[in-house]
């Protein structure tokens, strides 16, 4: 198993041991800012607690996509008030392979935030409950707070600028479809910037949601030493870059704004078909 990824069976037996990890719940869906909370308290992993993507992973939507960063001190109070340090490992996991929205929270942890030991379930809560582990319902107990100040590290992801005068290849994590723009459910233009390649985020997993082999993955992405990932508002463009960590291969940055913001100035091209 890759050092960003836990199994289901991995997981249970860490459980078992102390200091036991912080485990978080990431589930999501668009459209709804209630589902994730909702579908915590209808049953979690034992000793999870609810992490919002509306709430705790971005900022309100407006100028920036629907999907912007926190402020760093906003997050960093979130991850205190989670109990999250440096020495205690993180995993996080939602139901969509990590898609909704796991891989956000690993590169927020882990690669903004720089936090050493975030893994992300591989096959999420399915798998979970496929290898017997046991769903609690509730309200969140109280947890002792942290002291971290993490210290981010801003390199890791790119504003509009810089992804329209950057030569990085850019990938785009989004269906081929909204990709090529046949249908685009979500947002108010369709297409993509031009000169992206499209690499939907669902083709990281196999069959039953887990992610491909690493050797799999690497033949499958181009292998580019500089690379942009975007998607509709910075989510499953994560999965991408969570691919690229599990596969070995250099980690692209992320545009957080994404599709969302990009076509919120005129002045930025967009292209359409393949």
């Amino acid at each position: 198993m890759s050092d960003v990824l836990i199994g289901a069976e991995e997981l249970h037996h860490w459980l078992q041991e102390q200091p036991t990890p912080v485990v978080l719940d990431c589930r999501a869906r668009l459209g709804d800012p209630e589902a994730g909370i909702r579908l915590w308290r209808e049953g979690h992993v034992p000793t999870s607690r609810h992490l919002d993507l509306d709430r705790d992973l971005a900022s309100s939507p407006g100028v920036r996509g629907r999907h912007p960063l926190p402020e760093p001190g906003d997050f960093a109070a979130t991850l205190r008030r989670l109990g999250v340090e440096p020495g205690r490992p993180v995993v996080v996991y939602d139901d969509m392979g990590g898609q909704l929205a796991a891989a956000r929270a690993w590169w927020m942890l882990a690669q903004w935030a720089g936090h050493p030991d975030v893994r992300v379930l591989d096959g999420g809560l399915p798998a979970w409950r496929e290898a017997g582990g046991t769903l609690v319902e509730g309200e969140q107990a109280e947890t002792s707070a942290s002291d971290w100040a993490p210290v981010f590290d801003d390199d890791t992801w790119v504003e509009a600028d810089e992804v329209f005068s950057s030569r990085a290849l850019k990938l785009d994590a989004r269906s081929r479809e909204r990709f090529r723009g046949e249908n685009e459910p979500v947002d108010a233009l369709a297409g993509h910037i031009p000169g992206a390649r499209c690499r939907p985020s669902a083709d990281n997993l196999d069959e039953s949601g887990r992610f491909k082999s690493p050797e799999a993955l690497r033949e499958a992405f181009p292998g580019a030493s500089d690379v942009i990932s975007y998607c509709g508002s910075g989510v499953t463009a994560c999965h991408n870059i969570l691919a690229h960590a599990v596969a070995g291969l250099p980690l692209p940055k992320l545009y957080v704004g994404s599709w969302s913001e990009w076509i919120r100035d005129p002045a930025r091209p967009v292209a359409t078909g393949d």
